[in-house]
């Protein structure tokens, strides 16, 4: 018996014994990623974060990117549209530090942003470089 036709003979056993087991169809593809269950907080509690959250906005930057978000068992979901790359991760650490359980950030960032992003890191580091006037001497060297 060949290597091939062995093969053909184990899947054709393995097709077998899942149709004995009652396996008529093909398995269902794979649900929609759904968010974070609840984390068990109250109503009260979650408009208190979304509360926290909304002030915390109110006072930064990325507040006039006009994102919404809402509080339901401790999870926060961002909705909204950037300009800037960085807002978004922001927009989650905004949330985290308010008191969020969890995530969700449907934040979408442009594509201007994304093409001025990749034209930063294509030009490399924008900061100055600190350089030494005098090289460092090794007294250790010198003995």
């Amino acid at each position: 018996m060949t290597i091939w036709k062995a093969i053909a003979v184990g899947l054709a056993a393995l097709c077998l014994a899942g149709l004995a087991e009652g396996q008529t169809t093909a398995p269902k593809p794979a649900a929609p990623k759904k968010p974070p269950p609840a984390q068990g907080t109250s109503a009260q509690q979650d408009k208190q974060i979304e509360a926290a959250i909304l002030a915390k906005l109110a006072k930064s930057k990325i507040g006039k990117d006009g994102f919404k978000v809402h509080v339901q068992g401790g999870v926060a979901t961002w909705e909204g549209t950037t300009d800037v790359l960085q807002h978004k991760g922001a927009a989650t650490r905004m949330a985290k530090t308010a008191g969020a359980k969890a995530v969700v950030n449907h934040i979408k960032v442009t594509d201007a942003a994304k093409q001025k992003a990749a034209d930063n890191l294509d030009q490399g580091r924008r900061r100055a470089q600190v350089k030494r006037s005098d090289p460092r001497s090794d007294t250790r060297s010198q003995q």
